[in-house]
């Protein structure tokens, strides 16, 4: 890094690897959209480009958490039980409650829990919680991502759909998956490579 003017600037590898992307293509790729998405402008110097670290940071989680399919609104002290918290992530209510016994990286604690008559414990998390756990790396079928920043839950919902039809071909699956929920045919192809993969 270097500081211009009393700023810090970052190259791409150091905001690839802030940002918790292996290599650099993600960004690559978001720089050569920059028109459509509203990357921060760079300045080159000798023959390498720099971005304002904070100028940057502030619009790559933006960026991310327009794409991240996150529900941000309510009060974010809110206690929600497991159907709650998978609908503030977008995932599954399955895939909330495999996370009690195989947390991913970065899975809050609860903030609560409560015991069921069953014996069974309820677990509350706030809406802060979950936010906080998503802004933590890339996730939700972000380009680059990396699977040990957090779930992805393209890969949840893929993994339920195979569950559902296993006989049915992936690329089928991924056609159903892109229709039922948009997004692009390589990202639910890659999603469902992923779920066969943790299968």
């Amino acid at each position: 890094m270097q500081t211009i003017d009393g700023r810090l600037y970052a190259t791409r590898a150091e905001l690839s690897e802030r940002a918790g992307y292996k290599g650099e293509a993600t960004l690559r790729n978001l720089w050569a959209d920059r028109e459509s998405n509203g990357h921060p402008p760079a300045r080159r110097i000798d023959r390498a480009l720099y971005w304002d670290l904070e100028a940057w940071e502030r619009w790559h989680t933006e960026y991310r958490r327009k794409r991240n399919g996150v529900d941000y609104s309510g009060n974010a002290d809110e206690e929600l039980l497991p159907a709650a918290q998978a609908k503030v992530l977008g995932i599954s209510v399955s895939a909330v409650s495999h996370y009690r016994d195989n947390p991913p990286p970065g899975w809050p604690a609860p903030a609560r829990e409560e015991k069921l008559e069953s014996g069974r414990m309820r677990e509350y998390r706030t809406r802060r919680q979950l936010w906080e756990y998503a802004d933590s790396g890339p996730r939700a079928g972000v380009a680059g991502r990396t699977p040990a920043t957090g779930p992805d839950p393209k890969v949840a919902l893929a993994a339920e759909a195979l569950a559902a039809e296993p006989g049915r071909k992936a690329g089928e699956t991924a056609a159903a998956l892109a229709e039922q929920h948009g997004g692009g045919l390589s990202t639910w192809k890659r999603a469902v490579t992923e779920a066969r993969r943790q299968g």
